[in-house]
């Protein structure tokens, strides 16, 4: 049960400080709800690699829907993605998903530390 609200509860601060800060912020999400919430150092990776990448993804996907996936399909015959631009908004919700894991495992070992 832990998991699961540290996952949405990651989603949501991530989101909040996305709205003012950089997209660097989700990693400061999950090392918060990582240090607020107790979790073997796994699970505090995939709560909060699970939760930034939720976010993203959906946030990613929405907007991409608003455009009737125009720039995200021109984006993706830019890249070698052959077109394919789910593959897109995928690789746009990994690339801050593996820092706020990390980040969420550091804060996890700290807390461990500390105890």
């Amino acid at each position: 049960m832990r998991i699961i609200s540290s996952i949405i509860l990651t989603a949501i601060l991530t989101y909040l400080l996305g709205l003012f800060l950089p997209w660097w912020s989700s990693a400061i999400a999950a090392f918060i709800i990582a240090l607020l919430i107790l979790q073997k150092p796994g699970f505090a990776f995939l709560s909060g690699f699970a939760g930034t990448f939720l976010c993203w993804l959906v946030l990613a996907f929405w907007m991409d829907v608003q455009n009737a996936h125009i720039l995200s399909a021109k984006m993706a015959n830019a890249f070698p993605l052959g077109g394919n631009y789910n593959f897109l908004l995928f690789i746009t919700a990994l690339t801050p998903a593996l820092p706020s894991g990390l980040s969420a495992l550091a804060a996890s070992f700290l807390r461990r530390d500390r105890q």
